[in-house]
């Protein structure tokens, strides 16, 4: 048997592929808006038969390369197909056109878990389709040397995206109790008159796929998505407070038009009012 070795026209495709599903990402919404527009009867049928395609065609190849070890190559091979369906329908919406969709974005999104999923099958599928002769590394310096440059610049990469997304600050105000953003209170306040200046003769109502995040933006529509969630759910309590935080920090966004609302998110005073008896008749608030 001889010596698994690395071919460069595979890595190279390998590439090519990672840079074009990370290079796409943020137009695949998009494509998805300019297929349903077009047709917007045949979109399942448009996309369903893509993934099916892509799915058959991957089959027929791997079953094809698989001519010895069969009984662990096959059993890679159910794991890796396995593991892709189980985890589409654990996240399975129930609507048909959504969950289509999300089919296609399995390896479009950030989520850790999701990414973890599609690594694991993709590495099962890989190691089925093209294995090597053993599963073991030497543990000399000229092997562990590139695996120990890699782990260091993906530890690099992850702490540099975990400080990024995840850290931030404790904002606490008397009214409305604590909660997190990238952001001081003193410069939330500063960034919500900075936005109001802005956005008084430029709103956000274009979104740039290619561009620096506003992180502020970004902060005041996922309270306001919050706040409507609640409220539809007729959690009464999270939604007046998602609104307190908007009022008091957010209220730029509450009057402008965004790409996300073409209509401003302030609640009308009726509704403002009812939910403020509402939330003062409660005795359990």
């Amino acid at each position: 048997m001889q010596e698994h070795r690395l071919h460069r026209g595979w890595l190279g495709g390998a590439v090519v592929c990672a840079a074009a599903v990370i290079g796409s990402s943020p137009y695949i919404g998009d494509i998805r808006s300019a297929i349903l527009a077009a047709f917007p009867t045949q979109f399942r049928l448009i996309i369903g038969g893509a993934i099916a395609t892509a799915v058959i065609a991957a089959l027929v190849y791997a079953l094809g390369s698989i001519r010895d070890r069969r009984a662990w190559r096959y059993t890679g091979l159910g794991v890796a197909i396995g593991g892709a369906v189980l985890y589409a329908r654990l996240v399975a919406t129930g609507n048909l056109l959504v969950d289509v969709v999300e089919h296609v974005h399995f390896v479009e999104y950030g989520v850790i878990v999701l990414n973890l999923v599609s690594v694991t099958c993709g590495l099962c599928f890989a190691a089925s389709v093209d294995p090597p002769a053993r599963f073991s590394i030497p543990l000399v310096r000229r092997v562990l040397r590139p695996i120990a440059y890699g782990v260091s610049v993906v530890l690099l990469a992850f702490a540099g995206f975990f400080h990024a997304v995840h850290l931030g600050h404790q904002v606490y105000e008397p009214d409305i109790g604590v909660f997190w953003s990238h952001y001081d209170a003193q410069t939330l306040l500063a960034e919500s008159t900075d936005r109001a200046n802005r956005w008084r003769s430029n709103p956000p109502t274009e979104m740039r796929r290619l561009s620096h995040e506003d992180q502020y933006l970004s902060e005041a529509l996922w309270h306001v998505q919050e706040r409507n969630r609640a409220w539809g759910a007729g959690d009464q309590f999270s939604a007046w407070r998602e609104n307190l935080i908007l009022e008091r920090f957010y209220a730029p966004v509450l009057d402008t038009p965004t790409f996300a609302s073409r209509t401003p998110s302030r609640w009308p005073a009726p509704q403002r009012d009812d939910a403020a008896a509402r939330i003062a008749s409660d005795p359990g608030i």
